[in-house]
């Protein structure tokens, strides 16, 4: 399966040294869309900025919940060989990929008609009256409720629209994650592994 086209994002993308782990004002935003009354979700993050917030999926995106592990993989596979990604967090054991609407919808068939389909271990699709636990737009201190859950944004929001992969390009991370984890089970190395939570990716390559 060759690489997916890159997208372009209508917006500017990040600048070069701001950390990928800050929502911006525009990103929020963009998070309050999917609510029914985005102001007082705003406000209510306003008021409570280092809370976790449960949003519903399947109109401003869908999300694609993967072992953390494999999550890692998808999105190493996104950024070093494919499109990149749009945002992207970290909550109790999960990768949540944000996609475009109708990607949990069309995916789950996508993998079934696919060779490595069975190597994609329990990645969960949420659309269309499903709502997901997603990190507060502040990171907080150490020992904070939103570090206890281990939720945090690994790409965050940071425009109002931004650019959300569909289902073919999950299909396309979820095989390349396949396979690397396929020749890593039957690879030999004298080398320790690294720290995976080092990972930084760079938002100024956005597409």
């Amino acid at each position: 399966m060759s690489a997916p086209t890159a997208h372009h994002s209508p917006t500017t993308p990040a600048a070069p040294g701001r950390d990928a782990c800050d929502v911006t004002a525009d990103g929020a935003a963009w998070l309050a869309s999917a609510e029914t009354y985005p102001r007082s979700a705003l406000a209510h993050w306003r008021s409570r900025p280092c809370a976790p917030a449960v949003l519903p999926c399947g109109s401003a995106f869908d999300v694609i919940s993967a072992p953390v592990v494999f999550g890692r993989r998808m999105l190493d596979r996104l950024w070093e060989e494919g499109p990149g990604s749009g945002p992207v967090a970290a909550h109790r054991g999960r990768v949540l990929l944000f996609t475009a609407p109708g990607t949990a919808q069309r995916l789950p068939s996508l993998l079934a008609w696919e060779e490595w389909g069975r190597a994609v271990p329990s990645v969960l699709c949420h659309g269309t009256g499903d709502a997901v636990t997603v990190p507060p737009p502040s990171a907080g201190a150490p020992g904070s409720a939103a570090a206890h859950l281990e939720s945090r944004w690994l790409v965050a929001p940071d425009t109002r629209h931004p650019w959300l992969p569909g289902p073919e390009v999950m299909l396309w991370a979820c095989v390349r994650a396949a396979r690397s984890a396929a020749s890593a089970a039957v690879r030999i190395s004298i080398f320790p592994g690294g720290d995976q939570d080092a990972k930084v990716y760079d938002v100024s390559r956005r597409r």
